[in-house]
């Protein structure tokens, strides 16, 4: 399945060791495991937004999932990622479908157009002092309150609708890198805060996933000297695609997930 969509933020544009004599089946003989069958789900980030060409729903040859298919024996079967969702967009428009009682993994990346958080980014390199505070503010609450009970129940959703998947929830990037002075119209503590606001949304993500037996993979250290201002940044500026990974901060999302899915322990 395929759809479309708008970006996050469109506001500022075992290895087995098998030794003959003591295990009974050689590593020749034994039967080769089959590929996982692997459907993914979620936003503009999950979807590859931020490197065009784009396909439906701002689909793209970038993004993790198509990087991840083939790899360890991981089969894509539906990429149903679409820029723009939400928690509950993601159930309307459909990409629950994408999910069956074959599945056997699932990539999840969803909650970052629920807090509007895109709205402080825009605030904050564009706004004034109070404005960008304000923006952050009102996040933040948005991720301690509303959030949770969001992302509970589209994750419920997702159990039932792959009820014998291994689900992996993937976390967000820090847009900035402070340590390299203001960006636009944001101060280093500016962007501070708003890498701070990143952790909470993380943290507030991890700790649902936890409670719903999902693995959380959190991909801040490995952004951490690469955001928007920095001199090698994997995040885009304004413009298409901004505030999105580019070509390098997805393949930093495909090392992290390859790093943490070990496929052998899910048949």
């Amino acid at each position: 399945m395929r759809r479309a969509g708008r970006s996050l933020m469109s506001v500022l544009a075992g290895v087995v060791l098998v030794l003959p004599g003591v295990v009974g089946v050689s590593a020749a003989s034994a039967a080769p495991r089959e590929a996982l069958e692997y459907d993914a789900l979620g936003d503009s980030f999950a979807s590859g937004y931020g490197v065009p060409p784009y396909g439906e729903c701002g689909q793209s040859q970038a993004a993790y999932p198509v990087q991840l298919d083939g790899r360890m024996q991981i089969d894509l079967d539906d990429f149903a990622a679409c820029a723009g969702a939400t928690t509950v967009t993601l159930v309307s428009g459909g990409q629950l479908e994408a999910l069956d009682e074959d599945t056997e993994l699932v990539t999840l990346m969803i909650g970052g157009n629920d807090i509007r958080w895109g709205q402080a980014v825009a605030a904050c390199l564009g706004g004034s002092d109070a404005q960008c505070a304000g923006a952050i503010s009102l996040v933040r609450t948005a991720i301690t309150s509303l959030l949770p009970g969001l992302l509970d129940g589209v994750y419920a959703q997702v159990s039932s609708a792959a009820s014998h998947a291994y689900v992996v929830v993937v976390g967000y990037p820090r847009l900035f890198s402070p340590e390299f002075g203001d960006y636009l119209g944001a101060s280093s503590d500016e962007q501070q805060a708003l890498n701070d606001g990143a952790d909470l949304l993380n943290g507030v993500i991890a700790n649902a996933a936890a409670a719903h037996g999902f693995q959380f993979v959190d991909v801040t250290q490995r952004f951490d000297g690469h955001g928007v201002n920095a001199p090698a940044p994997w995040i885009l500026g304004p413009g298409d695609g901004a505030f999105h990974p580019n070509i390098n901060g997805y393949k930093a999302y495909t090392a992290a997930l390859t790093s943490q899915i070990n496929p052998s322990t899910l048949k």
